[in-house]
């Protein structure tokens, strides 16, 4: 099967990338290994650029009307309340950040991706091998065992490969990779909400390891604590506890919905265009969750990548286009990463000085409004946009003539 581009990857960064191309009038199909969404919630937090990009799909509203809009984020320690961070200011559009389970993110952008072409996004397959001639890629794939009959290859002028952290794209391509181990470790898991924080997101700052809580749809509320080693065989009981001994808050066992462990590593591949294929998302740059930046980072690499490759469908000359884009990425990764260092940094143990010194810096940069708005606009993204090189609204442009 012939197409413009094949996207290797059905996760938010792929689904998003083909319903930003197939308007423009270029074909496209979404290669995705798993016969159906995975439902355990991930990535829930969805910053303003990142919202700028889904509104020029047509997302953005639906994501918005499901979601919790997250206006406010404040720092306590010990019962006091260090600063308060608003983001009324960080966005004329979207003044705040958006918590939804990524589950749903992804089945609304499947909606639309199906909306526009309901063939688009094909499911069961995989890449088992990859041929770049200079001018087509063709890609061969296999299907498991059982189910229908389909083609065995599909040939297509570009190739985007967003197949998550674990990349098998990278491997096939022989893109090294520079990986980074961090000593911290996270227990996570979502209960019934208590109700005394709203919709505002609170960073307990404690002697023992950070303690963040967000709020989600349905009156639910995400608790993430940090450990010094792998959290193994802990359950809802275990991280319950936790949370009690650090902030005096028991949630309710019992109403747990979701428990997950992470450790963190961070993964920079070395190169993210080679030849006709590019590498985007996490399989170009795994971030730490800390921070929420890892899918936001993806989208905003693809929103990037439009207008490239409409120039390079177009038949124009995109050489040093695409050398910009992925030196352009690879700075903005390599800013992600250093804000989930120093978000961690923050969240360690510490001995009670050096946590009164903390606290302390903290306070007096929450009460210094420049700072303030400063730390705002990083935690929300919105520097990062700056480097993201888009100058083309999707919205309303219906040809392949936008970059222009």
């Amino acid at each position: 099967m012939d197409v413009d581009v094949v996207v290797v990857g059905g996760g938010p960064v792929g689904l998003y990338l083909a319903a930003a191309l197939l308007p423009q009038g270029i074909s496209v199909r979404v290669l995705e290994r798993r016969q159906s969404r995975d439902l355990h919630s991930r990535a829930i937090g969805i910053h303003p650029p990142a919202l700028d990009a889904l509104d020029d799909i047509g997302v953005a509203s639906a994501l918005v009307r499901e979601g919790v809009p997250i206006r406010t984020g404040m720092a306590v320690s010990r019962g006091k309340t260090l600063g308060v961070m608003a983001f009324d200011g960080v966005s004329d559009t979207f003044p705040f950040v958006l918590a939804l389970p990524q589950f749903r993110t992804e089945q609304l952008l499947e909606a639309r991706l199906r909306e526009l072409d309901s063939e688009a996004l094909v499911r069961g397959v995989e890449a088992t091998g990859v041929n770049d001639d200079g001018d087509h890629v063709t890609i061969e794939i296999q299907r498991p065992p059982g189910t229908p009959a389909g083609a065995t290859s599909f040939s297509a002028s570009m190739v985007v490969a967003a197949d998550g952290a674990r990349s098998t794209w990278r491997g096939l391509l022989g893109v090294p990779v520079h990986r980074k181990t961090y000593p911290d470790h996270y227990l996570m898991g979502d209960f019934a909400d208590p109700g005394r924080h709203g919709n505002t997101a609170v960073l307990f700052l404690e002697r023992d390891g950070i303690v963040e809580s967000f709020p989600l749809p349905g009156e639910i509320r995400r608790w993430v604590v940090r450990l010094g080693r792998p959290a193994e065989d802990a359950g809802a009981v275990d991280l319950a506890g936790i949370v009690a001994q650090r902030t005096g808050i028991l949630p309710d066992a019992g109403t747990n919905s979701m428990l997950s462990a992470f450790s963190v590593r961070s993964t920079l591949a070395l190169r993210t265009v080679v030849g006709r294929v590019v590498l985007l998302g996490d399989a170009a740059h795994e971030i730490s969750p800390i921070g929420g930046q890892g899918m936001n980072l993806g989208w905003l690499d693809a929103w990037a990548l439009v207008p490239l490759l409409l120039e390079s469908l177009a038949g124009r000359r995109t050489d040093t286009g695409f050398t910009q884009f992925e030196a352009d990425r690879r700075r903005a990764a390599q800013l992600a990463r250093r804000q989930s260092e120093i978000n961690m940094l923050l969240g360690r143990p510490l001995p009670s000085p050096l946590v009164r010194l903390r606290n302390a810096a903290i306070g007096a940069a929450a009460a210094t409004p420049a700072v303030n708005a400063w730390v705002a606009r990083r935690f929300t993204m919105q520097e990062e946009r700056l480097h993201s090189g888009n100058s083309c609204r999707l919205t309303g442009s219906s040809s392949r003539n936008c970059p222009g």
